[in-house]
């Protein structure tokens, strides 16, 4: 029989990022967590913790989290329907682009009319999925068209990405349109290193990337937009972002001919949650109506 104390000790752990933070969620000494999580390592005979900074579960350690937490969102909504008002937390893992767009107005109704706090964890669209696996979240968006095993994915619709720039940029750059022999010559914008949105846009222009690309890294997708409507380089943004900037000549489309395609899914555990359903039909419905549908 499991203890889920000593699980929730392990978890908290983890999702805090070390055990003094988890000691003062919990209301306990370091010493405590501490022995709490030998003690569940000693009763199952796995190393479930690694003591690296911060600790990262193992692979036995993040199964055994993932089966407490998903018990806890089980147990949570059995106190929301018998009318107890305390909050619940949902963990999701979201990309940037989303965040900065569409996703708080989709969640916006749910959030009004239920007790739950949100502990959104943001990733690349192409990553998200790691946090899902590894059981540090209970549903995320992702370009993955395939559901994890036990889990349930959802169709959200699509962003379309373009390569824009400034006028002055693109006067200085790409006078005649965005070229090879350029591509790979001008300062570039990335959101981080595992974004390989310039990788699908190059393949897709030019049958290839180029070998060496000057680049910038900026992981916020609103400064995002500034740096690149400053003039400081080129780079991928969403027609939801960029739109505006471009009907108002602020920004120019470097390859209107080849908008880069990025479909989105909602992934979640396969789990009968009430809390977690009106959730999925929250986010299906708010992407309907600000995504694309192909």
């Amino acid at each position: 029989m499991l203890d889920y104390k000593l699980i929730e000790a392990l978890a908290m752990v983890v999702q805090e990022g070390g055990f003094d933070k988890a000691a003062r969620r919990l209301y306990l000494t370091q010493s405590a967590i501490s022995q709490r999580v030998k003690l569940l390592e000693a009763q199952t005979g796995q190393v479930l913790l690694a003591r690296t900074t911060p600790p990262r579960a193992t692979p036995a350690g993040r199964r055994m989290i993932t089966h407490y937490l998903q018990v806890k969102r089980l147990e949570d909504d059995l106190t929301a329907e018998s009318g107890e008002t305390a909050f619940t937390t949902l963990a999701v893992g979201v990309n940037g682009d989303s965040l900065a767009t569409w996703f708080f107005d989709a969640v916006h109704p749910f959030l009004e009319k239920h007790h739950v706090l949100l502990d959104l964890k943001v990733e690349d669209q192409d990553q998200t999925q790691m946090l899902l696996k590894n059981g540090e979240v209970i549903g995320c968006i992702s370009t993955m068209d395939q559901p994890l095993q036990g889990c349930r994915m959802a169709y959200l619709g699509g962003m379309n990405y373009r390569p824009v720039a400034s006028p002055g940029f693109q006067q200085r750059w790409f006078p005649d349109g965005l070229d090879w022999a350029q591509a790979g010559q001008a300062p570039f914008l990335i959101y981080n290193r595992k974004d390989e949105l310039h990788v699908k846009l190059f393949r897709q222009l030019f049958g290839r990337v180029p070998a060496s690309l000057p680049a910038h890294y900026l992981p916020s997708s609103e400064k995002f937009v500034d740096f690149i409507a400053h003039g400081l380089a080129y780079g991928m943004l969403p027609d939801q972002q960029s739109a505006d900037l471009l009907a108002q000549n602020r920004l120019v489309d470097l390859a209107p001919e080849a908008p880069v395609a990025v479909k989105l899914y909602w992934h979640c555990w396969n789990l009968k949650s009430d809390l977690l359903a009106a959730l999925t039909q929250r986010l299906v419905q708010g992407a309907n109506t600000q995504l694309t549908s192909a």
